[in-house]
C-alpha cells in the first residue's frame, strides 16, 4: 500500500495493522495558494476585458465599423470628428519595426556572446549588467532620447550628405524606435541567452569533434536548437514594444497623418500614446472622445494577443523539433 496514505503500526498483543497516516495540511495550504495565484492573474485579464466591453460596444453603436478600421483620418477630438484608426495602427506598428529591427542584432548578437563566448566571470558581471536596463524607469528613456538620441540624428544627417530626407528635429519615429530597441535588448538578450546555454553540451562537443569552428557551431547547431526560446524573447519584446507608451509619447510625437505614416523621418502617433494623452486631457465622461480611449484600447490588446497566440504557435512548433 502506498506509504504516503497508510503507515504500519503495533495494534494489540503486537500484531501490526495498517493506520491511514495524518494528512498534510502544509502542503494542502501551498497548493491552494499556488492555485489562487493562478486565478487571480487569469480573474484580472477577464476582469481587463470586461472593463473594456463596454464603451468599447457603446462606441461601436454611433461610430460604424467600417470608418473605424478603415478610415484614414484620425482626429476624434477636433470638429468633425474623424475615427478612422488607420493612422495610428501604422505609427504604431512602425515604431516597433524599427525597435525590433534595432534590437534584435543586439540582443541575440549580446546573447551569442554571452553564451558560447564569454568566461563564467564575465558571465556573472556583464549579464546582469545588460538586466540593469530593464529596470531604468521608461520616462528616464524619454528624455534620453530627446536630449541625446535627437540631436545625435540631426547630426548624423548634417554630416552624411547622401542620407534621405531630413528628420523632425522635435520627434520622429526613428529616434523612438531607437529608443524602444534600447529598451528590449535586455529582454531579447537574456531570454535568448537563457535558451542557449540549456542547449545540451554534447550537441556543441558532437559539431567540434566534426571540426566546426566557435562561430558554426554557435550559429549552425546552437542558435537553430534554442529557436523556441529565442522566438520567445523577440516576440515578448515586440509586445513590450507595441505596449510602451511614455517613450512614443515623449519622442515619436502626436501627429496623426496617413501620408507620412510610413516615414521613419516624421512624427506619428502611436496608439498609446493616444490613449495616454486623450485620457489625461479634459474630456467628459461618457461623450464619444471618451469611449475612443477605450475602442484603441480594446484594439491594442486584440494585437498583443494575437502576437502571442503567433507566438506560441512558433514556439510549440520549434520545440517539437529539436526536443
Amino acid at each position: 500500500m502506498d506509504a504516503a496514505k497508510a503507515s504500519a503500526t503495533l495494534g494489540p498483543g503486537g500484531s501490526r495493522r495498517l493506520g491511514v497516516a495524518r494528512p498534510r495540511y502544509g502542503e494542502k495550504l501551498i497548493e491552494a495558494s499556488l492555485f489562487a495565484a493562478a486565478m487571480v492573474s487569469i480573474l484580472v485579464t477577464v476582469g481587463i476585458v470586461f472593463s473594456l466591453l463596454q464603451p468599447t460596444i457603446e462606441f461601436f453603436s454611433e461610430v460604424p465599423a467600417s470608418d473605424f478600421f478603415f478610415g484614414t483620418e484620425w482626429a476624434p477630438t477636433f470638429t468633425p470628428a474623424s475615427f478612422g484608426v488607420l493612422p495610428i495602427v501604422i505609427g504604431t506598428l512602425s515604431i516597433t519595426f524599427w525597435a525590433m529591427l534595432f534590437a534584435i542584432p543586439l540582443g541575440l548578437g549580446a546573447a551569442i556572446w554571452l553564451s558560447e563566448y564569454a568566461s563564467p566571470r564575465h558571465r556573472r558581471v556583464i549579464k546582469p549588467m545588460l538586466e540593469v536596463l530593464e529596470g531604468i524607469p521608461t520616462v528616464a528613456y524619454g528624455f534620453f532620447g530627446i536630449v541625446f538620441i535627437l540631436p545625435l540624428l540631426n547630426d548624423a544627417w548634417s554630416a552624411i550628405p547622401f542620407l534621405p530626407g531630413e528628420p523632425n528635429p522635435v520627434a520622429n519615429v526613428l529616434a523612438a524606435g531607437i529608443i524602444l530597441g534600447i529598451m528590449i535588448i535586455p529582454t531579447v538578450g537574456s531570454i535568448s541567452e537563457d535558451a542557449m546555454s540549456a542547449v545540451p553540451r554534447g550537441l556543441r562537443e558532437a559539431a567540434y569533434g566534426l571540426g566546426a569552428n566557435k562561430l558554426q557551431v554557435s550559429t549552425r547547431v546552437v542558435v537553430p536548437a534554442a529557436l523556441s526560446g529565442i522566438v520567445a524573447g523577440f516576440v515578448l519584446g515586440m509586445s513590450r514594444a507595441i505596449g510602451e507608451t511614455i517613450v512614443v509619447l515623449l519622442v515619436a510625437g502626436l501627429i496623426s497623418d496617413i501620408s507620412t505614416a510610413f516615414n521613419p523621418l516624421e512624427p506619428q502617433q502611436a496608439m498609446t500614446a493616444f490613449i495616454a494623452a486623450t485620457g489625461s486631457g479634459d474630456i467628459s465622461t461618457g461623450s464619444i472622445t471618451y469611449k475612443t480611449i477605450f475602442a484603441v484600447g480594446s484594439l491594442l490588446f486584440v494585437m498583443t494577443f494575437i502576437i502571442n497566440m503567433i507566438s506560441i504557435r512558433l514556439v510549440r512548433k520549434y520545440r517539437q523539433q529539436y526536443e
